[in-house]
């Protein structure tokens, strides 16, 4: 994929002033963007995009070095033997061009964009999957990483939806191979970020919106605008039969079906309210989760192995997707019932005593997966939990979490989760001032392995125990560096030494 310079240019529906510094190549040839100048590569417009902590502009010399034959700036920048091309905001121009340039690739397949505070993995999985069962191809681009099907492994992408070149090369590379469908997680710093700028989105999503990011966004009225974006952006969509689906239930949700646009058909779903699509007749087990779907498509029975009032959601909001889409009700049913496990949502790793990982790391989050953990507790047994928040992000959460793990655990164990700058003692602290008894029943250990093994030492055959904050997660980032760590390799490893040393197991 390759395209000159000044067609590149030509198509940016935004001022620019291009500065011609190679007077031998004014309109060179380019093979590729990027957007760090460490992975830049011959050929490569170099995009300076400026974030938080970092201005990329600073290491235009690199990406030169490296290669570049344009970069694209907001600063001014001297002694570049380059073209330069000068705009308002490079990350609006950077999404617009690889747009552009691999073709609007959204354009040729249905896009479905999911945004919400809890459950975007589960959904985007459940879509995929159902969506193979009725013979489409569909692409999964979200926290997991992007995968071209089911049965294949993730590629890492770094963020839950991936920067614009990223992002627009792998969609174009589905539509090389065929496919039909992408479900994406689009997040709220994507949007802010304008990484989903141009996409064609055919059907937009909400699953809910709950406290998170706030270290980011501030108020939570700036993070529900920033997802009002993506059914905002409905409108620019040239995609026919193009659908909004939102969670009656979420106290925002009238907030986003006043901003569908016109022309866009809206979708309800919900357990509690007069939704379009509804689950009545609910009924928990320890084997999964009955309920009765009404919906204007007709009324049909729906059995998961999944667990809990979040999985009733989950499934919704994939049905709502499905029957938007117009797939067979059988099939929708079929494959709900066959989704046993999504990596590090519930996930179950061990038996007797049961033990779950799982993502959770909003007060939400956590309070969902601990009320559907209470329920699994046999008569006799308690309910552990092993949790921590994590560092430079929100801390006003943290008390919130702490109060709701006491509220809803037997036994507390407070440990460390991501803490990258802060001090974990301190997070600690900040989740302990809301447990109003801090008594046996609450510990605090530092070192997350240890935590771990306090918990797993201590539970009988009859106890459940719940380790929250980080799910897929196989690392833990510290303020110097990131190292490897994975909730569930930690469990089966403590339980083998149990075993071997014959304590508890």
């Amino acid at each position: 994929m390759s395209k000159k310079l000044n067609d590149i240019l030509n198509s940016l529906s935004l001022a620019y002033k291009l500065i011609n510094s190679n007077k031998n190549d004014d309109n060179p040839l380019i093979e590729g963007i990027s957007f760090n100048s460490k992975t830049t590569k011959q050929g490569d417009m170099f995009v300076c995009l400026v974030g938080e902590s970092f201005d990329a502009h600073e290491f235009v010399n690199d990406a030169v070095k490296n290669g570049a034959k344009a970069i694209l700036a907001q600063k001014e920048i001297n002694d570049v033997p380059i073209p330069i091309v000068m705009v308002d905001s490079t990350a609006i121009a950077m999404s617009l061009i690889s747009n552009y340039f691999y073709d609007y690739p959204s354009s040729k397949m249905r896009l479905i964009g999911i945004t919400g505070t809890n459950g975007k993995t589960t959904v985007t999985h459940i879509i995929e999957k159902i969506l193979e069962n009725n013979a489409k191809k569909c692409g999964l681009i979200g926290t997991l990483g992007n995968r071209l099907s089911s049965n294949e492994d993730y590629l890492d992408t770094k963020h839950t939806t991936p920067q614009s070149p990223d992002l627009q090369m792998f969609l174009q590379d589905l539509v090389n191979q065929g496919f039909n469908y992408t479900a994406m997680e689009v997040s709220s710093h994507s949007l802010n970020l304008h990484r989903v700028l141009g996409c064609e989105f055919s059907v937009a999503l909400l699953t809910n919106i709950t406290q998170d990011h706030l270290d980011f966004h501030v108020t939570m009225e700036n993070y529900a605008s920033a997802k009002l974006k993506l059914f905002k952006s409905l409108a620019d969509s040239k995609a026919p039969n193009k659908t909004a689906i939102i969670n009656l239930d979420d106290k925002m949700a009238e907030i986003f079906i006043k901003n569908v646009p016109s022309g866009v058909k809206t979708l309800t779903y919900g357990i509690f309210s007069n939704a379009d699509i509804k689950a009545t007749d609910i009924k928990y087990s320890v084997d999964g989760t009955y309920f009765n779907c009404v919906s204007p498509y007709g009324n049909f029975e729906v059995s998961l192995k999944l667990k809990g009032q979040f999985s009733v959601y989950n499934a919704l909001s994939a049905i709502s997707v499905a029957l938007a889409e117009n797939i067979p009700i059988e099939i929708i049913t079929k494959t709900l019932f066959e989704i046993e496990n999504i990596a590090g949502r519930f996930e179950s790793v061990n038996n007797e005593p049961l033990v779950i990982v799982d993502y959770a790391h909003t007060p939400d989050g956590l309070a969902n997966i601990l009320t559907t953990a209470r329920k699994l507790v046999p008569k006799g047994g308690e309910l552990i939990t092993v949790f921590g928040c994590g560092g430079d992000r929100d801390p006003t959460k943290r008390p919130k979490m702490g109060k709701i793990a006491e509220e809803l655990s037997d036994k507390i164990i407070v440990t460390s989760d991501n803490p990258r700058t802060e001090d974990p003692q301190q997070i600690i602290t900040d989740i302990l001032t809301g447990i109003k008894s801090l008594n046996g029943h609450v510990k605090v250990e530092i070192n997350r392995t240890y935590a771990i093994e306090m918990a797993l030492k201590q539970a009988r055959e009859n106890d459940v125990v719940i380790i929250a904050g980080k799910g897929h997660e196989n690392y833990q980032i510290l303020a110097d560096r990131t190292i490897h760590f994975d909730d569930r390799e930690v469990v089966r490893e403590i339980f083998s030494k149990l075993k071997t040393s014959g304590i508890g197991g």
